[in-house]
């Protein structure tokens, strides 16, 4: 069987399940978390950040999620991605108050460096909206994986009311080819890349090396 098409139809049957437990156990108060530990060590030797760097990113993302709950309960909707110390925030909040209020919180949690707020004012989106944005994110991470010419471990993609934002350390060259991945996949409004952008030469730096034989 082909490999990449093996990944596909894992990832594939991952975000149906995903979808699944949304349908049968979402509400409009709690926050959507997917991905992260599932992953295991190998995504760790193939991940561009150090290790250390990793484990920081986990710990922001914690620490986050537990801010939020002490400091707003339900009253907001907020999604946290971390990488390499950069801090996407996605989801709703009701007031442009609470959107400045979460950003001034994560600011002050350790070891953040920046801050992307995305927050909309708005209501919650609905099952419908969450559901669509999920197939989005699973399509856009096939056709990565379809992609010769990209990492698919080295891009994160978040999707929020049809928007896609994406995450990772890559090339001029890597951003602009999945940049027209993702604008390519049906549903998707926006994209917003939150790249750190390295050199060629710094990517051939970070390349694993080849297993001795």
């Amino acid at each position: 069987m082909n490999p990449s098409f093996f990944k596909r139809q894992l990832l594939a049957v991952g975000f149906t399940a995903a979808i699944i437990g949304v349908t049968g156990s979402l509400t409009a108060c709690v926050p959507l978390v997917l991905g992260g530990a599932a992953a295991g060590t190998a995504m760790v030797a193939t991940d561009r950040r150090t290790s250390g760097a990793q484990l920081e990113d986990e710990g922001i993302e914690l620490r986050t999620l537990s801010r939020l709950r002490e400091n707003f309960g339900t009253r907001v909707r907020v999604s946290t991605v971390s990488f390499n110390r950069q801090v996407l925030l996605t989801g709703e909040v009701p007031s442009l108050e609470d959107k400045q209020a979460v950003e001034d919180m994560v600011k002050k949690i350790q070891n953040v460096g920046s801050v992307v707020n995305e927050l909309g004012v708005r209501n919650s989106p609905s099952l419908a909206d969450r559901s669509a944005d999920l197939l989005i994110t699973g399509r856009l991470k096939a056709a990565i994986l379809d992609a010769r010419d990209l990492q698919s471990n080295a891009i994160k993609v978040v999707t929020e009311n049809s928007t896609v934002y994406l995450m990772g350390r890559v090339t001029q060259r890597e951003s602009d080819r999945v940049t027209t991945i993702a604008r390519s996949i049906s549903g998707v409004k926006r994209v917003v890349r939150v790249f750190e952008t390295i050199s060629e030469e710094e990517l051939q730096r970070l390349q694993p090396a080849p297993a001795k034989s």
